[in-house]
């Protein structure tokens, strides 16, 4: 089924994706932010569907550019949303019970998926060390995490009573969201969910693989 338009139900909501997603951040979506929040199933897809938004006069896409999307409505005279500048961290995968992390130590630019933070969020050298995942489940509801959700971490392995990390228990080999309570002889890692129950450890089972410092939050 098409509109009236002319276009079909993906499309619409492809761009109905992006007008609230420029609205609501000031910038455009990546193909892979509208990949993943729409659960399209692969980039090419998405890029197949730009072009023909772009055929029929729905927006302008300059592939060359990152985030290069702009409307046709948009502003004359205002800083064309294509050039704000980004800063670029390595995005590590998702966290989430049961799957270990790659080394943040071992991780660059160039050899890992990467997340674009706007540079007006996080000037660069404050995101030194810094690394991305994205978030599954609702364990940190909370704090304002949710599931679907980007969080950055700084990469460290030690952590101060209260704060959030991504722990690591070596004897299950997984790595979890909590926030880390060092109470003498055993770690309380805890949700911040009130159905769910705290996780307990030996200091000797938990390696802290980073805290963190933001969150992008999705859309959907």
């Amino acid at each position: 089924m098409r509109t009236a338009d002319g276009l079909s139900q993906r499309q619409e909501r492809i761009l109905a994706y992006i007008h609230e997603f420029m609205h609501r951040h000031g910038y455009p979506p990546s193909i892979r932010d509208i990949q993943t929040d729409l659960k399209i199933s692969s980039t090419s897809v998405v890029a197949y569907n730009l072009k023909a938004l772009q055929e029929k006069g729905k927006l302008n896409r300059d592939g060359k550019v990152s985030r290069g999307i702009t409307l046709p409505n948009q502003v004359a005279g205002a800083q064309p949303i294509n050039h704000i500048r980004y800063h670029r961290v390595p995005m590590l995968g998702v966290i989430t019970a049961g799957s270990p992390l790659p080394n943040p130590e071992d991780t660059t630019t160039t050899d890992h998926d990467v997340i674009e933070v706007p540079a007006e969020l996080a000037p660069e050298d404050k995101l030194k060390d810094v690394y991305a995942l994205r978030v599954r489940g609702q364990s940190m509801i909370d704090a304002l995490i949710d599931d679907n959700d980007i969080v950055l971490l700084r990469f460290q392995e030690t952590a101060e009573n209260g704060q959030m990390v991504a722990a690591m228990l070596l004897d299950e080999n997984a790595v979890t969201l909590k926030k880390f309570y060092h109470e003498g002889q055993r770690i309380r890692l805890q949700p911040a969910n009130t159905t769910m129950e705290p996780i307990y450890a030996v200091p000797e089972n938990v390696r802290i693989q980073g805290r963190v410092v933001g969150v992008l939050r999705s859309l959907v």
